[in-house]
């Protein structure tokens, strides 16, 4: 075994504030050897960013850092920063999670990577703009040469994320620190990234630190995992280990409350209740202690340090019980006991018996693209959404999922806006929009369809507080004073929150509660569908669960509809009756989730479920995957054949004749109307 190429021992990190101390980090210590990644998971706040910043040397001067930290041999705690930037690129490196941030919008892609690269390394500038080219072909970046001279602007999402990479591993590093560097972007471009991130390691062979919050990317990458958890390491094990026998409660909680893509049941998730403690003046006791279904009063009496568990080799877990625990469970009973969700009524009633709450028939939206500073021309279209149809029927969720890019949440905003159709309708609650004919009548139609946005926080009025915020489309439709205050605290009862701190503001809530506000204001005027705009993304996985069965719940007790966006496929699987699957403002697959998700017949649909990790290394890491390349075609183009040619794997299987009719014939969607059809002309 060589030396280790990174030691950190006993870390801490604290920062000065107003209530007192912060310790972010509070003695972490791992050791990493060349070639390995080591992935460091955990809640907002539980210290993983901070750690890789110290690391890097990258905090504010305000920071107190203790402990030692020793890279190649030397110790970096001390350095000052001009002394770091000789290490910094050259030896570490560091992936951040918002690629355009991390790019100067000014400077050219080349220039970039040519100040990357002379910067360390004594080179010409046309011997680092060879380099540069070299390096973008490495990431797979096409026409590399012609990219060099492009700006940040000018590439997408995925591929800036690959600059930022090419620029990570430019000089060779020892070490590479990725930062949630797929957490932003569609799972196909994380399937590439991550392929990327492999690459450039086995290239380099440097080792990896990889902090993400999502297990199935630890289950995929990471040879070790270590746990954090108020600022602390928790659980540290092999990556087999740490999923085969997960010993710390909360490291269980984590791995209960993801939905698996490759599960048919749908189980309740089990969500950790209440939320990670304030890092001030944090009490000599398990952090843990107040969110763990199975602590003691020991629990209270000393904070647990991190030690090996009974037969487990080199897995250590922070846990009094940590060797009472067996596959999640203790006396046989589990340790996150699963909630219950109400059986949903209407399951039992045949789908073409039900009521149908959304028909929507041929939606399409055209943009104009115009050009010019003073006159204004139109030089073509942006063909946002073309000719899609669906209905969703009484107690279903129906879920649309594709890339950004692909016209999922234009379709949301068109049946929002009850968008009037040339040559289609959109009907809710069996009312046309092309019968509407005055405010009123808008007014009525609106209580039966009601929207909840991603972003909680910017979905509600920081001005306000959460009475108000329910209480406006009571007021709206004319709801009396005295019923008002009555529904406002039914409400905030039913999702889950206490009717006594409706005098509060947001600001005083956490993530997921902000959602749960969002969710009351939407079921306010007794909505039959709910409109649900990636409702999830924003939150930790821990939060999330319990979201997604607050969701699970309401569809029951209340018998609502949702239409549901999103592009993390495993919630889509937990959630969804029935899915689209959406590319380039078409549905190109369409049918009941296990049909869709058991038997992908579209080429699209098998690249976008085979790029979803799963959280078990067993099967992560056997899995063949289907690997997209290139990105979205524009919806400015005028496409006479299937829109997936130019990335299509199937396609380049074909013969001659085959490939010439999937260029000029733009296929239909066929197969068992209302179970399962898709847009391809072979499947």
């Amino acid at each position: 075994m060589t030396d280790p190429i990174l030691s950190v021992q006993d870390l801490t990190v604290s920062f000065a504030s107003e209530a007192g101390r912060v310790d972010a980090v509070r003695g972490v210590s791992f050791d990493l050897h060349p070639g390995e990644t080591i992935g460091i998971v955990g809640e907002s706040g539980s210290g993983k960013s901070v750690t890789s910043l110290a690391i890097m040397g990258l905090l504010d001067e305000n920071a107190a850092v203790g402990g030692s930290i020793t890279f190649d041999g030397q110790e970096l705690i001390g350095k000052t920063d001009k002394q770091m930037s000789q290490i910094r690129g050259n030896g570490l490196s560091m992936i951040f999670q918002d690629p355009l941030t991390s790019l100067t919008p000014v400077f050219t892609i080349g220039d970039q990577l040519v100040e990357t690269l002379t910067a360390h390394e004594s080179m010409s500038k046309q011997a680092a703009w060879q380099r540069g080219i070299e390096l973008l072909q490495t990431v797979g970046i096409p026409n590399a040469e012609a990219r060099m001279r492009s700006f940040p602007h000018e590439f997408s999402g995925g591929m800036r994320q690959r600059v930022v990479i090419a620029i990570a591993i430019a000089n060779r590093p020892k070490l590479i620190i990725a930062d949630e560097p797929t957490t932003a972007l569609d799972v196909t471009i994380q399937a590439q990234i991550l392929d990327v991130i492999k690459k450039g390691q086995k290239e380099t062979g440097a080792a990896v630190i990889m902090i993400t919050h999502d297990m199935g990317v630890v289950a995929s990458v990471a040879d070790d995992v270590l746990v954090m958890y108020a600022g602390k390491p928790v659980e540290h094990a092999p990556v087999d280990d740490l999923f085969d026998d997960t010993r710390m409660p909360y490291s269980i909680g984590l791995l209960g409350a993801i939905p698996r893509v490759d599960k048919r049941e749908k189980q309740p998730l089990v969500p950790i209740k209440g939320n990670p403690p304030m890092l001030i003046d944090l009490p000599d006791a398990c952090p843990f202690a107040d969110r763990c279904p199975i602590a003691t009063a020991a629990c209270r009496e000393g904070e647990p340090e991190l030690a090996p568990v009974a037969g487990g080799g080199e897995h250590l877990a922070a846990c009094i019980r940590a060797d009472e625990i067996r596959n999640g469970e203790i006396d046989g009973a589990p340790v996150f006991p699963p909630p219950e969700i109400p059986e949903n009524a209407l399951e039992a009633v045949p789908r073409e018996e039900r009521a149908a709450t959304l028909t929507v028939d041929n939606l399409t939206k055209t943009f104009p693209l115009m050009k010019g500073a003073l006159v204004k021309r139109r030089v073509g279209d942006v063909h946002a959404v073309k000719n899609v149809s669906f209905d969703i029927r009484e107690g279903e969720t129906l879920a649309i999922v594709g890339e950004s890019g692909s016209g999922k949440t234009t379709t949301l905003l068109q049946i929002m806006d009850f968008a009037k159709q040339e040559q289609g309708d959109i009907v809710v609650n069996g009312t046309s929009v092309s019968e509407i004919r005055s405010s009123r009548h808008e007014r009525e139609m609106r209580r039966n369809i009601q929207i909840v946005f991603q972003d909680p926080m910017g979905a509600l009025d920081p001005r306000m507080t959460v009475f108000d915020i329910i209480a406006e489309p009571l007021r709206t439709i004319g709801t009396s004073k005295d019923a008002t205050h009555e529904r406002v605290d039914e409400l905030m009862d039913l999702v889950g929150l206490n009717p006594a701190h409706s005098d509060r503001f947001p600001q005083a809530f956490s993530g997921g509660q902000r959602q749960r506000i969002g969710i009351a204001r939407a079921l306010a005027t007794e909505p039959r569908l709910l409109v649900l705009d990636e409702p999830v993304s924003a939150l930790d996985v821990s939060i999330q669960a319990g979201v997604i069965n607050l969701l699970d719940e309401l569809k029951a007790r209340l018998g609502l509809s949702y239409l549901f966006v999103a592009h993390d496929l495993s919630v889509v699987r937990h959630l969804a009756d029935r899915v689209a699957v959406m590319y380039l403002g078409q549905f190109v697959e369409l049918g009941d989730v296990d049909e869709v998700f058991d038997d992908p017949q579209h080429p699209y649909t098998q690249a976008l479920l085979s790029a979803i990790p799963i959280p078990d290394p067993h099967v992560e890491r056997t899995r063949e995957r289907v690997v997209l390349t290139g990105d979205l075609p524009s919806p400015t183009d005028k496409i006479s054949g299937c829109p997936f040619v130019s990335r299509c794997p199937l396609y380049q299987t074909l013969d001659t004749a085959s490939r010439a009719r999937c260029e000029g014939e733009a296929p239909q969607l066929t197969g068992r109307e209302g179970v399962h059809t898709n847009a391809c002309h072979y499947r």
